[in-house]
Order: structure tokens, then C-alpha cells, then sequence
């Protein structure tokens, strides 16, 4: 309690940085004092245009989440080309695969201009899970329901894109 006391007198921008969090949907279920928990426990780094986050096939340590910038996710194709994924901007998060599991990074990540990116390291957030295990559960109930809307898009991608391809291969016939 003490260090979160010393953290917002010594940090002028603690109350945004924790308006910021809260508008998150990652935490939006947690109170002041639990966004304070979590301000605690994350790490604020500056990248500059072209800096590189992580590549593809790092090892993933944290979760990322943009405050102000962009970051472009890319992965490498089946060539050798980059190819982009998605640009990502202020109130994104990226990378929660690494708090979930211990795997390679399945993309690279590239800061598009300065962004200033606050990190959630997965020690920390086991740290979460252990001492504040209210926090940990809302958090990972909120992964659970990103992921799972994800893997249902891809599902449906799929489908859209079988029908297509039968289609396509009906109307050659």
C-alpha cells in the first residue's frame, strides 16, 4: 500500500494512467485500488518508429498494451515475406498469449511511430494471480472471452471461405 501511495504523489500521471486502464475491457470489472494493483505491476516503455517489439518465434514474456502510437503486427509467409496483420492503436492490447502460455511469439511486432506501451510480464501477473487472485480471475476471464470471440471469427472465416471455395469450384465445372 505504501509503494502505490509513494507511486501517486511521485507520479503526476498515475489518475490518468489509471483513467486509461480502467477504459480498457481487460479490466473494466476492477476497482480503483485493483487498477492501482495492476499499475504496480506493469512496465512503461517508449518505442521509437521502426523499433522492433518482439520477432516472430521470441520467446513470449508479456502482454502489451498501447497507450498512445501504433504497432503493426506481422508474421512472415510461407515465401519469406513480411506480411502485415493488423495495425494496432491507443487501447489495444497485444501478445496475452505469453500469459497464458509459454511459447514462441507467432508474430513480430513494430512500433509504426514513438508509442509509449506499458508491458504486463507473465511473473508479474502470476504475482497477480497469487496475491490478488480477484484481479487475476477477472483478467483471465476477460482473455478467455477475447480469445474464445477470436477463435469464432476464424471459425467463421473459415466456412465463408470453404462455401467460397466450393462456389468457385462448382461454377469452373
Amino acid at each position: 500500500m505504501l509503494k502505490l501511495l509513494r507511486r501517486f504523489f511521485i507520479d503526476a500521471n498515475f489518475a490518468k494512467k489509471k483513467a486509461f486502464l480502467k477504459s480498457l475491457s481487460l479490466f473494466q470489472d476492477l476497482s480503483g485500488r485493483d487498477i492501482g494493483h495492476i499499475l504496480a505491476a506493469l512496465h512503461t516503455k517508449v518505442y521509437h518508429e521502426g523499433e522492433v517489439l518482439f520477432v516472430e518465434g521470441d520467446p513470449g514474456q508479456a502482454l502489451f498494451i498501447i497507450e498512445s502510437g501504433r504497432v503493426e503486427l506481422s508474421k512472415i509467409d510461407p515465401q519469406g515475406r513480411q506480411q502485415r496483420l493488423i495495425t494496432l492503436g491507443p487501447g489495444d492490447f497485444f501478445g496475452e498469449m505469453a500469459l497464458l502460455e509459454q511459447l514462441p511469439r507467432s508474430a513480430s511486432a513494430t512500433s509504426l511511430e514513438k508509442s509509449t506501451i506499458h508491458l504486463l510480464n507473465r511473473r508479474k501477473m502470476e504475482d497477480l494471480l497469487h496475491h490478488h487472485p480477484l484481479i487475476g480471475v477477472s483478467i483471465m476471464r476477460h482473455l478467455a472471452q477475447l480469445l474464445s470471440a477470436r477463435l469464432r471469427r476464424a471459425s467463421q472465416s473459415l466456412v465463408a471461405g470453404e462455401t467460397l471455395g466450393s462456389q468457385s469450384r462448382a461454377a469452373a465445372l
